[in-house]
Order: structure tokens, then sequence, then C-alpha cells
């Protein structure tokens, strides 16, 4: 019989998969009680800034993408200067991750503008430098920040087969030299995401965005409209407007793209990727082993590096705890939370780390070897 007429007209083997699928579940906690009275403060400085805070905001949110765009026009208007041109692509490679920690990552929380349309407006800026923000929306606020760390389900850490970071993650054999190979082809990391990630969340049935968020058809026709639109301005339109070589073309695409790559993942490994980060199983039942407040603590950090140009160009990534805690608050009040916070920490002995950038990288290398064999207790789980 044919397995279609096992469902019915309304139903699909997605629809299904996506009601069969056990979400990971947290415990109850007394920590909880200790979350709300953290949650109330953070509020009330948020509220106490809000006055002096929001022209940096929105300053910050027109600035760095203003950058942008005055980069590429520096590049069309004197790029048969190669050291112009050049330069402005290595200028593009830095101003798109500050647009992404600064902008595209407020927006997406709807922290910038009080109007949801206004914030998601900004967001369409994301698409513009080649990434698609619909699927960057789900992976990073449904899955990452609902489940840091859970193997399968956040989807930020799952990026290729290649990476084993998950202590008890799918072990293949090539994965005994990822210490040696990972390193080296990190600068290709946003090659990886332009041509490659979005496209597998968009048609590759195995993956956890695809079965549980429901993708409409305009947005299949934005992936390859965007797609298309930033190839065409990075690579093709100067091309053919400035008449340049190829070489020069491709090479300041590429110096843009690796640029790009390790300032990310300088910013994106520190947080959740390291051996002093836990990576929680969710039991036969699917609950996790702590309560949702507990379980930030555990699977985030700090970096402890902290001065005016962090802040105002990195947009405070350094303070990532409190970030997951209240995704809902906008970066520039972070430093002044994470005060408040450390008051709790110190209080209730809460678990808390705050890593330097030397050793949270140090570490991620180590948790690269350590899982470059297959784990002895893995037939057990």
């Amino acid at each position: 019989m044919d397995d279609r007429k096992k469902f019915t007209a309304t139903e699909t083997r997605d629809e299904i998969e996506m009601e069969t699928l056990k979400k990971p579940t947290y415990r109850k906690g007394q920590t909880e009680a200790i979350f709300r009275d953290l949650r109330r403060d953070a509020m009330l400085i948020k509220e106490t800034m809000e006055p002096a805070k929001l022209f940096l905001i929105r300053f910050k949110a027109f600035l760095f993408p203003l950058l942008y765009i005055v980069a590429w026009v520096s590049a069309m208007t004197w790029g048969s200067n190669p050291v112009v041109y050049y330069s402005a692509y290595l200028s593009m490679g830095v101003l798109l991750v500050l647009i992404y920690l600064n902008v595209i990552h407020d927006a997406v929380h709807h922290t910038i503008f009080r109007s949801r349309w206004m914030n998601e407006v900004f967001v369409y800026f994301f698409d513009i430098m080649g990434a698609n923000s619909f699927i960057w929306k789900n992976r990073h606020v449904r899955f990452h920040h609902n489940y840091p760390n859970v193997n399968g389900w956040d989807t930020d850490i799952e990026q290729s087969p290649l990476a084993r970071v998950y202590p008890h993650g799918t072990y293949s054999r090539f994965h005994k030299y990822q210490h040696i190979y990972l390193p080296v082809i990190y600068p290709l990391f946003l090659f990886n995401w332009l041509i490659v990630r979005d496209f597998k969340d968009f048609f590759g049935r195995k993956k956890i965005v695809r079965k549980l968020v429901h993708i409409p058809t305009v947005e299949y026709v934005k992936l390859f409209f965007f797609k298309g639109l930033f190839f065409a301005y990075m690579i093709f339109i100067p091309k053919y407007v400035l008449d340049i070589p190829w070489g020069q073309v491709l090479g300041a695409f590429v110096a843009m793209v690796f640029t790009a790559s390790i300032f990310a993942l300088m910013v994106l490994l520190p947080p959740h990727a390291n051996t002093e980060n836990e990576f929680p199983l969710p039991g036969e039942d699917g609950s996790l082993p702590n309560n949702w407040f507990e379980h930030m603590l555990r699977t985030t950090n700090d970096v402890t590096h902290d001065n005016w140009f962090i802040r105002f160009f990195m947009g405070s990534f350094n303070y990532h705890v409190v970030h997951h805690l209240f995704p809902n608050i906008n970066h520039v009040y972070y430093p002044a939370i994470t005060r408040k916070f450390e008051e709790y920490v110190r209080a209730h002995n809460l678990p808390y780390r705050k890593l330097s950038l030397g050793r949270a990288l140090k570490n991620h290398y180590i948790l690269l070897k350590q899982n470059r064999a297959e784990s002895i207790w893995e037939e057990d789980m």
C-alpha cells in the first residue's frame, strides 16, 4: 500500500515526524526563584539606563551598515587601484562581523526598535550580506537559545560533519585528525555558510531545522534571490563595471571571506565550544539534568577582555551569559547587568565562568583533541 494513504489529506511525513520528535525539557529547581529576582533587577537596570542608551543603539544600527555600503562604493569608484580594491574588501570582511554583532543579532531579538517590523527590516541586511536570515533566525532563536550545547538541538554549534564538537556526537574515523585539519579550514567557515549550510537547512530532510520549521515557498525564492544578489555585487558587477582581472576580483573576495571567518570564529567559539562548558544529554524521557537557568550557566561562559572598543565595536560579545539569560535586552546594557549578576553569583554560589579569549580558544582546541576518538560510553548511552 502507498505510504501516503496512511496520512490524512492535511498531513505529510514531515508533519508526522515533527509531532513525534521529543523535545528536551528542563527540570524544576530552587534556583528559579533566584532567576526571577535577577530578571527583576535586570529589567530595572534597563529601564533606568534606557533614556541615555537609545541613541547609541540606533546610531550603531545605522553606522555599521552605512560603512559597509561606503566600502563597497569605494571599491566600485577607485577599484582599478588594487590597493584600494583589496582594502575595501578587507574592510567589508570586518564590517560583516561588526554588523552581525551590533545590528543583526540584536534586530533578530527585537531589541533595537520598539516596532517589530522595523527590527525585521534590519534583519534583511543579513540576506544582503549573503546569509539567509529566515533560517538563521530559526537556528539561533528557536534552537540555540532554547537548547544551547544540547546535541542535535543546538543548531548553531552543529556546523559540519567534519567537526565533532559534542563529546557524544556522531563519530567518523577522520575525526581522529580534526584537531589538525579544523584550524586549517576554519577560514572557510563563511564559505560553508554561504554556499552549503543554508541550502542544507532548506533541502536536507535530516536537518532538525528542516524537520521542525515550516518554510514558506516565498522563503525559497528569497534564498536564491539574495544569494544571487550577494555574488552579483561582490564579484560580477565589479568585474564587468571596472573591467579588472578575475584574479583581483576573486582574490579580494576570498580575502574578505577569510578575514570575516577568522574574526567571526574568534567571537563565536569562546562562549560555548570549550572544555569548561557542559554538553548535557537528555534522559530517556527527554529531560535535561538541570533547570533552564542552571543550564544556561553551565553551557555558557563570559570572556574577560573588556574595554570601550569591545563594547562599542564588538557588541559586548564578551558578556554572553546575560545575553542567554536576557536575549530580549540589547547588548549595550550587558556590562551593567553582568555586574549585578556577579553579585548574585557570589551570594548564591552559582556556576559562572569567565575566561580570557586565549584560554577559551585553547580550550576549544583541547576539546577537538578530546573528541577525536569515539567515546567508550557511547554504546551505553
